[in-house]
């Protein structure tokens, strides 16, 4: 059995490593090269492909696998909306994902970004560099006495909200699919607009579909509280980054914390030198502001959650490869 791994980084390795010397059966040949039309050919002669990437899985990539006889495909990510859907079923590929590598870690940066925002740590980070070390005017607001919009309540909408319930603060969610757990307790609410209406934080943790593309937008935003708190770790299009401008303009929006861009491609997880070179000017708008937070999409970048990304999805290939069956694989 071969599987090939792509685009594996330096905090992967260790852990693809282990998973082949705990797996010797297996012949794993990897790569930090991305899977696409100038790398496909490193695949010819393996079982299947365990990959990473934001870029597209193409038809012409996806065509080329099919041609070698590679029938499994296994994302270290819970994302598939960049596979050519109808390319991998032409060619009977099977995909797998991680939907769940760790949910707590997305959880734990929503909260951090968010502690932040409420006690202005940013502003206060940058009037000290300057030798202001005064309090007023940058009062502080308490998360205790707010109350929470968690929209979607997956996994990591789960383990966020119990965070939040942690810190004293009221929960309100919102989820097409109803956590029965949650239902006992009364959290739901029967609309988004009236989670907007009610919230004085909106916490988004839902997938990106084509329903959600910009699910906050100008007429969502003015259904929301002035000086609401917007919080995104989930998927860069839920958010309309030129109505979040305006909104932030407006002080519609107290504050926003993002760890996820709707043109993050190319531009996160990349060192352009200095701010200036940064090529888009709306994500160098909202990094300029004191009151808004951007992180690079790291809320998944924990050791425990590297881990289970490469073991997850290494395991589940091999199952695939063994039984063509896996407890991860998605319907495109």
């Amino acid at each position: 059995m071969k599987i090939i791994a792509y685009g594996i980084r330096d905090d992967e390795k260790p852990y693809l490593d282990k998973w082949s010397d705990e797996n010797p059966d297996v012949e794993v040949v990897s790569t930090d090269k991305l899977l696409d039309d100038s790398t496909v050919e490193l695949a010819n002669g393996a079982d299947g492909a365990v990959v990473y990437q934001q870029k597209p899985y193409t038809a012409s990539v996806l065509d080329k696998l099919g041609e070698f006889g590679i029938k499994f495909l296994s994302l270290r990510n819970v994302g598939v909306d960049n596979i050519d859907a109808e390319a991998a079923k032409r060619n009977g590929i099977k995909v797998t994902n991680v939907p769940a590598y760790s949910p707590e870690a997305i959880a734990e940066l929503t909260i951090t970004q968010l502690m932040r925002l409420l006690r202005r740590t940013n502003t206060f980070d940058r009037k000290q560099a300057n030798g202001d070390l005064t309090w007023a005017p940058d009062i502080a607001d308490e998360l205790n006495q707010m109350t929470v919009g968690v929209v979607a309540t997956g996994r990591i909408g789960k383990a966020v909200i119990k965070i939040y319930e942690g810190f004293g603060a009221k929960v309100i969610a919102y989820d097409v699919f109803h956590s029965p757990e949650l239902e006992k307790k009364g959290m739901y609410v029967d609309t988004l607009d009236e989670l907007f209406s009610k919230s004085d934080v909106i916490s988004l943790h839902a997938p990106a579909t084509k329903d959600n593309e910009h699910m906050l937008n100008d007429e969502t935003f003015n259904k929301m509280k002035d000086g609401v708190y917007v919080l995104n770790p989930a998927r860069g299009s839920l958010i309309d980054t030129d109505a979040l401008i305006r909104a932030l303009d407006s002080k519609k929006v107290a504050g926003a914390a993002i760890d996820v861009y709707e043109n993050e491609v190319g531009i996160f997880n990349t060192d352009f030198g200095s701010f200036e070179n940064i090529p888009d000017e709306r994500l160098k708008n909202l990094m300029k502001r004191e009151n808004v937070l951007v992180t690079p999409h790291i809320s998944f970048y924990t050791k425990r959650a590297v881990r289970n990304m490469v073991y997850f999805a290494m395991d589940a290939n091999k199952s695939l490869i063994e039984s063509g069956k896996s407890d991860k694989l998605v319907e495109l």
